[in-house]
């Protein structure tokens, strides 16, 4: 057996979301020492909100990695193992790091708050968008992109399972594609509710204000190996784990290859650790003979240790 661990994005987010861990030491400690990083009650805005602050990026970023690592921590203290590898979709890659001991949550968190108040400043409010496209293979939705440009940005930025792909870009480009799928026969494009072109070239200038930033915080090499975004790779030297998050910003989450990776490295388990189970459902779609699990409660918690004793 072998088990891997995957931690989530923005997206998952709901206030009240770590209530069920009302009472655990373990993360209350966790949430209290990101709340003094960023000398914010983070506590209070995962338990009462209100949703519109939860759900600025600049307060979604650091609030699901600091639910995600201590949910994870959750885990340990009640017994479960720790991984064999690690991943996290997009801003699940910060919390991936912390898990291996890479990054501390102090500095994880100042990092997120950074790279989200970078990646909203990148491209005014209204003038990006997002798009899922459904039932489209991955060249397909990339000719689309290239047909619906015109002289703008849209491109795939999210290759999350079969015939399941995110584009962003100039949001005139996004729209353009989304009725350009639909016409190649995509089953739906759905515009989804951002604040940003995540993950589009047009967050290219986040990507520098990201670099000066890591470029004060200690990095040190992952104690698990963990499989990056952007190369679907697992570097160990802190230049390259840099590196990695710096690209990350502004090229696409290669989620698909990154769970293929995991079982060709004869993973047998995959643990989504953290609010929502997205991944969990991505797991089955990309690999179903996977045992994909979640934990995002003390119930879910158990449900898991149980499974791995089996």
């Amino acid at each position: 057996m072998k088990i891997a661990f995957v931690f989530p994005g923005q997206g998952s987010q709901s206030v009240g979301m770590l209530d069920a861990w009302s009472g655990n030491a373990t993360v209350a400690d966790v949430v209290s020492r990101a709340s003094g990083a960023l000398e914010q009650d983070l506590a209070a805005l995962i338990a009462t909100g209100p949703s519109d602050d939860l759900n600025l990026t600049t307060n979604t970023q650091p609030v699901m990695l600091t639910a995600a690592v201590a949910i994870y921590h959750a885990w340990l203290d009640a017994g479960g193992r720790r991984p064999d590898l690690v991943a996290g979709h997009s801003l699940g890659e910060y919390s991936a790091l912390v898990a291996a001991d890479a990054l501390g949550v102090e500095d994880a968190v100042r990092l997120v708050r950074i790279r989200a108040d970078a990646m909203q400043a990148a491209v005014p409010v209204g003038t990006g968008g997002m798009a899922a496209i459904l039932g489209l293979s991955d060249d397909d939705v990339q000719s689309v992109c290239e047909q619906a440009a015109q002289g703008q940005v849209v491109e795939a930025v999210n290759f999350n399972a079969p015939a399941q792909v995110v584009i962003a870009g100039h949001k005139a480009a996004v729209e353009r594609a989304c009725q350009l799928a639909k016409e190649n026969g995509a089953k739906r494009a759905l515009v989804l509710s951002v604040s940003a072109p995540f993950h589009s070239s047009l967050l290219q200038p986040a990507a520098k204000v990201l670099e000066q930033a890591l470029a004060d915080v200690n990095v040190g090499e992952p104690a698990i190996t963990l499989i990056n975004n952007v190369d679907v790779a697992s570097p160990t030297q802190a230049a390259d784990i840099k590196d990695a998050l710096v690209r990350q910003a502004w090229h696409p989450v290669r989620w698909v290859e990154t769970i293929q990776a995991m079982k060709t490295m004869g993973v047998t388990h995959v643990i989504e650790c953290g609010p929502g189970k997205v991944l969990s459902g991505l797991t089955k779609r990309i690999e179903r003979d996977l045992v994909s699990l979640s934990v995002t409660d003390p119930a879910s918690l158990q449900i898991a240790l149980d499974s791995l004793k089996e």
